[in-house]
């Protein structure tokens, strides 16, 4: 009988270890909401974010994306998240600084010089420092991903320098940190809505707006523009949130392969990305539209310029934080 008893014991842990995986998965629809539309990159993150979570889940967790702020503009999904009616949103960083006012650090003019900058940053210590600032905030932060580096498109000249921009009548997005950067140059800044943009600048009510390349590709402004300068004057991270009072309530295996598909989606997005502004970089380029880039020495001039933005909105933004981010590049560029 002893004898039965141990191998019927045996039997029953040579079972249990062979249950697979998702066992301690359950079936979760996952509403992600988004500003954008389906074709964007962040489309093709979400697929392989998808892809990871099928062969992790066993095809338990699903995401169901709702593009084209269906569900409400960013800042209205962030905040029925914290509320925990809806799970997840992908959402830009500057409509959150009212909620986080550390995210306001990526405003900030001419921070990053490179992508890779920007990943080491985003995707090492001072990203996890910020994500300890959402989770108090009612967010979980699962992976930064890509809105991307902005520059400037004008129908008065190649601007290789920040003098180029004075009485240039620049659109910017209703964000004072914005505001404040070209006015420092000299510009005449103006907040407008996106949706009035084209005719602006083909009406010539304004000179000057400011995107990633292929904003001005998909949005036509390269038609109604002579000049595009490449200033990464600002770059803009995603960040893939997640309700923390939803999040909180899933198993821990739900938990871990939440964040680790979430990087798979941000490796895609960023890849996708980066290679769609190249695209529309050259589609401009064969528009006729003269492109120029700033050389190191007229970077190194609007960044120093640009201190005294740095300065005035230090301390909404966090000194600790902007401290901090100057003080990481700062050790990365000596290298």
């Amino acid at each position: 009988m002893r004898n039965l008893l141990l191998t019927t014991t045996a039997i029953v842990f040579a079972c249990s270890a062979a249950v697979p995986a998702f066992a301690e998965y359950n079936d979760r629809n996952i509403r992600v909401s988004n500003g954008i539309n389906a074709d964007h990159p962040v489309g093709n993150g979400i697929e392989a974010m998808q892809k990871c979570l099928d062969e992790k889940s066993g095809g338990k967790l699903k995401l169901t994306a709702f593009w084209g702020g269906a569900l409400g503009g960013d800042l209205q999904a962030t905040q029925a998240l914290r509320s925990g009616v809806q799970e997840a949103v992908v959402t830009s960083s500057s409509p959150l600084v009212g909620i986080v006012p550390a995210l306001g650090v990526f405003d900030l003019p001419f921070l990053f010089t490179s992508n890779e900058e920007a990943d080491a940053v985003m995707d090492g210590e001072f990203g996890q420092f910020l994500n300890e600032k959402l989770e108090a905030a009612g967010l979980v932060n699962l992976a930064y991903w890509e809105n991307g580096f902005r520059n400037l498109s004008n129908s008065k000249k190649p601007v290789t320098k920040w003098e180029d921009l004075e009485g240039m009548k620049v659109r910017v997005m209703q964000n004072d940190i914005f505001l404040d950067t070209f006015q420092n140059f000299g510009a005449n800044a103006t907040p407008m809505a996106f949706g009035e943009v084209f005719s602006a600048l083909e009406t010539k009510a304004i000179d000057a707006q400011e995107n990633p390349y292929v904003t001005i590709d998909t949005s036509k402004f390269y038609e109604v523009q002579n000049y595009v300068s490449e200033t990464k004057h600002a770059y803009t991270p995603f960040l893939f949130l997640f309700s923390k009072a939803i999040f909180d309530t899933y198993t821990p295996d739900e938990q871990s392969a939440l964040r680790e598909c979430a990087v798979v989606g941000r490796d895609v997005e960023r890849k996708v990305i980066r290679e769609l502004n190249q695209k529309s970089l050259e589609k401009i380029k064969a528009a006729g539209v003269e492109v120029n880039t700033l050389s190191p020495e007229e970077y190194a001039r609007m960044l120093e310029k640009s201190q005294v933005v740095y300065e005035k909105h230090k301390d909404e933004i966090g000194a600790d934080v902007v401290d901090r981010v100057q003080s990481i590049l700062a050790d990365m560029r000596k290298k």
